[in-house]
């Protein structure tokens, strides 16, 4: 069975840039180029096919590939993170930083990330391109299956925009997502909520409606605690009286 573009899938892939990996969705290849991250869960990702969900190159690559099929691919920047813009590389004086700027430290100015790629003198060089900008990459993948339940294809959405699992439910064309409780909090989920909702609608069939639901419950009483037995009283001994205390003078 080939796949479109409209299709979900369920994707594993492995991204290289000059030989290293910096991505991956395989827990062992990413422990071996010591890119392990302990939040994040190394498992298929499902992606639509011409949802803007990878890069272009890695999209249009799989278009019309075979479910099971394995494959490996190179992406020029144009395809990737595009070209290395010079206009995008900026400096500004070291007394502008909250602490005190070093080689490869990531900032953030004025909404955009950047990391800091040299310091001279008292001024400080800060690159804005996304770190593979201007990178020939290549990618590994494997497609390993599509994703046609409409439960299965939010749930990959809500990974994908906000690296969670959530549960939900579709009845009668509403979909109601069981939000966590505080993501509301979350900065990542606030800037992709809009995203998420608006895709669910475009991409997903038989959807009308999107309920986000915050739910609290009561926190579960402590189970019985055993009694701690009171320690025995002293009894006081008696104070001596005035002819015991002349006595023993």
């Amino acid at each position: 069975m080939a796949v479109n573009e409209g299709s979900f899938i369920k994707l594993r892939f492995t991204g290289l840039s000059d030989g290293e990996v910096f991505d991956t969705t395989e827990e062992d290849k990413a422990k071996d180029a010591g890119i392990f991250n302990e939040q994040k869960a190394y498992e298929p990702i499902v992606v639509r096919l011409g949802g803007m969900h990878i890069i272009p190159g890695l999209d249009e690559a799989l278009i019309g590939k075979e479910v099971g099929e394995k494959g490996t691919v190179e992406i020029p920047p144009e395809k990737a993170y595009g070209p290395h813009d010079e206009s995008l590389v900026k400096s500004a004086p070291v007394k502008n930083f909250a602490e005190k700027p070093q080689v490869g430290m990531r900032i953030s100015s004025e909404g955009q990330e950047g990391v800091i790629v040299n310091v001279v003198g008292k001024r400080a060089v800060v690159d804005f391109n996304h770190v593979l900008a201007g990178k020939t990459l290549t990618y590994e993948y494997e497609i390993e299956a599509v994703v046609e339940d409409p439960a299965e294809q939010v749930k990959g959405l809500i990974n994908l925009y906000s690296g969670k699992d959530m549960d939900l439910e579709i009845t009668d064309g509403v979909l109601t997502i069981l939000l966590p409780p505080g993501i509301n909090y979350d900065k990542r989920w606030g800037m992709a909520r809009g995203i998420l909702i608006h895709q669910v609608f475009e991409f997903i069939s038989g959807i009308d409606e999107v309920i986000l639901k915050e739910s609290y419950k009561r926190p579960a009483m402590p189970e019985d605690v055993e009694e701690i037995e009171e320690p025995e009283e002293i009894e006081e001994a008696d104070e001596p009286s005035a002819a015991e205390e002349s006595s023993e003078e």
